[in-house]
């Protein structure tokens, strides 16, 4: 069980850092409250294509 959880955490790793980093930049430039909760919905999916693509190019 231990070493299951230790593969994939890089993979978590890498989609954290995306979900961050797309929150940063969606809720940073809204300018109304409807897009600032459009843009936690887009941080919240976006990074799963950006993630499944860098996956996917590395071969993992």
């Amino acid at each position: 069980m231990v070493k299951k959880i230790r593969q994939h955490m890089p993979k978590l790793a890498m989609y954290g850092l995306g979900l961050v980093g797309a929150a940063i930049y969606f809720i940073g430039t809204a300018t109304s409250f409807s897009l600032w909760l459009l843009g936690i919905m887009k941080a919240l999916i976006r990074p799963v294509f950006l993630v499944y693509g860098l996956l996917r190019y590395l071969g993992m």
